[in-house]
């Protein structure tokens, strides 16, 4: 019999886990995709840069989706239990909430493995990507797209403006050009036609012109010199792009070992020594919080007798989230040197760790007890007072 409940609360367990994961991840990257659009457009990348961009925040984004869908897929699992009362009958069965706990236990240690990878090791080097693309792409290293109808700047030297693209990009119609030569001379030029070519030399390209006309100016010529063509070729030289920077500044980029190896046995500056070992037990307390989740979402889970209230789960995503901007925010203060990376961070965890200890106790070893009863009644009490004003205000409104 005991297998078969295993079985169940797993089952009870992985969907809403697996939804509430795939749902904070959506709306993390959807908030940022914007963001992204509008960063991309306006350094006039390719819009496909998007896209790879998202890949590599979705390693950041999982190293707090996995604690809220940890948190939520057992909570919202013992909350049907509780609902339904099969948590009584498995109670009066003789299974104790600690024996329950094995299995969401079991989906914790293996989350706990997962994000330690990811937290640890996978989000450092794509937070190096990430930064990496930007660069790239505010540089000019990604190419630029041209706006059918703007004048585009190319560099310090050159102007296009096309009144059509077709084939995406390769046909350009309706083009006007004027370029600036490193010796003094300027041309500017009218066609009908144009496309860009590669050449033997990676720094250079060509841009055909076909049917135009073209103005050459120079400071050697009384007047500029005007002519018409069929066909002119217009070498571009491309803009040198300096090398993007190496890993580990800003120490976000460091893998979990190479912050240790910073923090404690490298001999690099005090300054950077303090952010390491600060990111370092920043990453370690969000690691062990994992641990704690169940006895949480256990107690936050189980309402008051005769009663459906939801109030479990809006506390348990308030307290995850805020004990999340507690870390981050005891990770800055000890990287500016204002207080130990120890006591900033792990001092908060014990204590997040007792109130979740003592809010397990109170359900599962005290009669009647309840960890949030008083917030629930208050709420109730809140509740009922704010249905009773929408009443008397309904009365209060005259019909038409």
């Amino acid at each position: 019999m005991v297998p078969r409940i295993d079985r169940y609360l797993a089952r009870l367990i992985f969907l809403p886990l697996l939804g509430t994961l795939l749902l904070a991840a959506m709306l993390l990257t959807l908030e940022k995709m914007l963001r992204l659009f509008d960063f991309v457009v306006s350094e006039g990348g390719p819009v496909t840069v998007v896209w790879r961009m998202m890949a590599n925040l979705i390693p950041e984004y999982l190293g707090l989706g996995i604690p809220l869908g940890l948190m939520l897929g057992i909570l919202l699992a013992f909350r049907r239990l509780a609902t339904s009362s099969e948590l009584d009958s498995l109670r009066a069965a003789g299974l104790s909430y600690g024996r329950l706990l094995r299995i969401p236990y079991a989906y914790a240690l293996v989350l706990m493995a997962v994000n330690i990878g990811i937290v640890g090791f996978v989000q450092p080097y794509s937070q190096y990507a990430y930064q990496e693309l930007r660069f790239d792409l505010q540089s000019g290293a990604l190419g630029a797209s041209i706006r059918v109808g703007e004048f585009n700047n190319f560099g310090r030297r050159m102007t296009l403006r096309v009144e059509r693209s077709e084939n995406r990009g390769t046909d350009l119609y309706g083009v006007f050009v004027r370029a600036n030569t490193r010796d003094g001379r300027s041309l500017a030029a009218a066609a009908d036609r144009g496309t860009f070519l590669a050449t033997d030399d990676p720094n250079t390209i060509i841009f055909r012109l076909i049917n135009g006309r073209l103005v050459h100016n120079q400071r050697s010529f009384p007047v500029p010199r005007v002519l018409s063509f069929q066909r002119y070729d217009l070498p571009i030289d491309l803009p040198s792009i300096e090398a993007f920077r190496g890993r580990g500044n800003p120490l976000n980029e460091l893998t979990i070992t190479e912050l240790f190896r910073q923090g404690y046995l490298a001999d690099v500056p005090p300054q950077r020594r303090i952010g390491a070992q600060a990111q370092f037990h920043f990453r370690l307390v969000e690691m062990v919080m994992i641990l704690m989740l169940p006895m949480l979402a256990v107690a936050l889970a189980v309402p008051p007798k005769r009663s459906t209230s939801g109030l479990g789960i809006f506390l348990s995503v308030i307290m995850v989230v805020t004990y999340h901007k507690v870390n981050q925010y005891g990770q800055e203060a000890a990287a500016n040197g204002q207080i130990e990376p120890i006591l900033a961070l792990w001092v908060p965890l014990v204590l997040f760790a007792a109130l979740i200890f003592w809010m397990y106790w109170t359900l599962a070893h005290k009669p009647g007890g309840q960890p949030i009863g008083a917030l629930e009644r208050v709420f109730a009490r809140l509740g009922k007072l704010v249905s009773r004003l929408f009443r008397r205000r309904r009365r209060l409104i005259p019909a038409e």
